[in-house]
């Protein structure tokens, strides 16, 4: 076992920085399967005990904290599914952008589009993470991610692919 391994077995999240093209897209992915679980216990693991995060107008401070913020995004966007893609990377930042579609209590379906910058430590968590994001309004008629919840199925086309 590498003393990497080893020394973040407890607290980790593969894979690890510097990224290349193939580790930045595959750590998009991971965090895009992890958001469309809608676990906020599951998804906060991905993130470090200091992480820091400006999510629209809203500051976040600490693991304990994005769980409880993604809990309250969840209780309020029904039916959430979202599609993230690589922007760019280097060394230990990914930036992405991405786009979700979710409906609120009274059934009126939005699409959310936005960009994310991302930093990690050398254990793979994310310590700093900043997204700017918009609201349309749409049609149930005009959405266009019609998978089951969880997973984007392998063969459903991307945000580039859908013209996003």
């Amino acid at each position: 076992m590498s003393e990497r391994k080893g020394e973040f077995a407890m607290e980790s999240k593969p894979p690890f920085p510097p990224f290349t093209a193939e580790t930045a897209v595959q750590k998009v992915r991971a965090a895009e399967d992890g958001w469309n679980t809608r676990d906020p216990k599951k998804v906060a693991l991905a993130y470090s005990q200091d992480t820091r995060w400006r999510n629209r107008a809203e500051f976040v401070d600490g693991r304990a904290a994005v769980e409880a913020f993604l809990q309250r995004k969840w209780d309020r966007e029904l039916d959430y599914r979202l599609i993230k893609e690589l922007w760019a990377f280097t060394g230990n930042r990914i930036a992405v952008r991405f786009a979700y579609e979710w409906h609120d209590d009274s059934g009126h379906w939005h699409r959310s589009y936005g960009n994310e910058n991302w930093e990690f430590n050398e254990a793979g968590l994310m310590t700093h993470r900043h997204a700017s994001i918009n609201d349309l309004p749409i049609r149930e008629a005009d959405r266009k991610y019609h998978w089951l919840l969880g997973r984007r199925p392998d063969d459903h086309p991307g945000l580039s692919d859908l013209g996003f």
